[in-house]
């Protein structure tokens, strides 16, 4: 004789921690999606609550979590209302009347440097990519928000400590004429960040509301590797203007890199294009060119998903010597055939956002 499981609230619940956001990692319930939740007589009631520029993407999740719901043992009905609310405007792309309180009103252009997957050289590039944009004559700003392992601190050769300024905001720090802020600032060297999904999130917001960046032309915004809690919170608080995708030529990098730029597809932010790393080396000595990751992944991955293809970074040497000596090859070496590379992009990426407004 069998025996039915009684519906209750938390066998909904753990229905829906297999609804997760379209491209990301982590399911609705850990993201605070769902509110309003009634479970009675059969029937199950909701809202959800999410923070998207992308309409479809919120359907989506209404569908997938609709189906699972009605799949689940004594549910006869289900309604789910759904509250779709719009990020916060930024300069870069606003709104017909933006509030003057948005947030980062006075920056420009906003672009999220990415990777599928961590080992690819993603703060490498979001670094010179930056150095390379105030090479230009743009005013630029560096924010890490790899929370888990932030880097910038040691790349941009920055021990000091920020300050708190009169309006109570965290004052970046300037090096090489960009003003960069990174939790490693804050923290001790050898302290592990242990913190859940919240927690990230929170600190991803007081990165971009409680930091006077003040006027700029690019925030370059260096983002954890994979999908999950710090790129959702960018693209709910912030309009992106653009995310640009690190990888390199070996095939298991191009698969996690298709990840990352359907993810920001699936929000609604634009994929300024793809990045390939260690692409090749030349040897200084005889000039041989050895494809060491093999080479070209990139740009095919580029050309099947119909994205910009931005470039390609050769290895050399001196990127890990510069960036373990606190100076980047776009400062320590400006000629390098490396730092050539970045200003290329650089000037692309500058020229595609500025002459689209």
């Amino acid at each position: 004789m069998s025996t039915r499981a009684e519906l209750t609230e938390d066998r909904v619940l753990e229905t829906l921690r297999s609804v997760r956001f379209p491209g990301l990692s982590r399911d609705i319930v850990s993201f605070g999606f769902v509110k309003d939740l009634t479970v009675g007589g059969g029937n199950v009631s909701l809202r959800l609550e999410i923070m998207t520029e992308s309409s479809s993407a919120a359907e989506e999740i209404r569908r997938d979590a609709t189906e699972k719901l009605r799949s689940l043992e004594g549910v006869h009905a289900v309604t789910i209302r759904l509250d779709v609310k719009p990020p916060a405007p930024a300069a870069g792309r606003p709104p017909a009347a933006a509030a003057p309180s948005a947030i980062l009103p006075e920056v420009r252009f906003t672009i999220a440097v990415a990777s599928g997957k961590g080992g690819v050289g993603k703060s490498t590039v979001a670094a010179n990519l930056a150095l390379a944009l105030e090479r230009i004559g743009r005013r630029v700003g560096l924010m890490d928000s790899d929370i888990y392992g932030p880097s910038q601190q040691m790349m941009m050769g920055i021990d000091e400590k920020p300050y708190v300024n009169e309006a109570n905001q965290i004052v970046p720090i300037e090096r090489y004429g960009v003003r960069v802020m990174s939790l490693g600032f804050l923290m001790d060297v050898d302290q592990p960040v242990i913190w859940r999904g919240p927690m990230v999130m929170k600190a991803v917001e007081q990165f971009l509301q409680d930091v006077a960046w003040g006027p700029l032309d690019f925030l370059v915004i260096d983002l954890p590797p994979g999908t999950g809690d710090a790129q959702l919170t960018l693209t709910q608080k912030i309009h992106l203007s653009g995310a640009v995708i690190v990888t390199t030529p070996q095939d298991v990098s191009l698969i996690d890199a298709r990840k990352g730029l359907a993810m920001f597809q699936k929000v609604n932010v634009p994929v300024l294009g793809i990045v390939e790393n260690m692409s090749y080396y030349v040897c200084p000595s005889c000039g041989h060119r050895e494809e060491i990751f093999k080479h070209g992944g990139g740009r095919r991955t580029a050309e099947d998903l119909q994205v910009p293809f931005l470039g390609e970074i050769p290895l050399d040497p001196k990127v890990v010597a510069g960036g373990d000596s606190g100076r980047p090859i776009v400062a320590a070496d400006p000629r390098s055939a490396v730092s050539e590379a970045y200003l290329r992009i650089a000037e692309g990426i500058a020229r595609r956002l500025e002459d689209a407004r």
